[in-house]
């Protein structure tokens, strides 16, 4: 694959880490997992137990109408845990499997508008990847989950 996946901001992870405050600047939610929550700094399910914060995220740079924010989970804690950024973290049967049966992927143009969206199963998620960066006006792809609408991931390409 000719994409990588855009780790999300450091200089978010510091702010509600430290600060509790979230890119809306407004205070973060700290919370007890109960399990199966999606952790975007690591890419997976939260464990039951785990410390976690909950914070309005915007991974766009440029203003205009579809700038948007999308409540995250991370971790309360840095850690050291590897993350494989190099592929989608399609399910694996994992009680931490970060993505579930169906989710969106929305691409973009350089400007931040949308110029494709769909719904996607872990079947069909990689072949739309391909399709959507075969179309040369796509500079990024933005997946969230299906029912929330929560922000999951960005895949920029390589």
């Amino acid at each position: 694959m000719n994409y990588q996946i855009t780790p999300i901001r450091n200089d978010f992870l510091m702010k509600v880490r430290q600060a509790g405050i979230d890119d809306q600047n407004q205070p973060v939610v700290t919370t007890v997992a109960k399990g199966g929550e999606p952790c975007r700094d690591v890419l997976r399910r939260a464990n039951v137990g785990e410390e976690l914060i909950l914070g309005s995220y915007c991974p766009f740079s440029k203003p205009g109408p579809y700038k948007e924010y999308g409540a995250v989970f991370v971790l309360a804690n840095q850690t050291d845990e590897p993350v494989n950024y190099d592929k989608i973290p399609l399910p694996t049967n994992s009680i931490n499997d970060y993505f579930g049966e169906v989710f969106v992927l929305r691409a973009y143009d350089k400007q931040e508008s949308i110029s494709d969206a769909r719904l996607v199963t872990p079947a069909n998620a990689e072949q739309t990847i391909v399709e959507f960066f075969q179309q040369e006006q796509v500079d990024f792809i933005i997946a969230r989950f299906a029912a929330y609408g929560c922000y999951s991931l960005r895949l920029d390409r390589k």
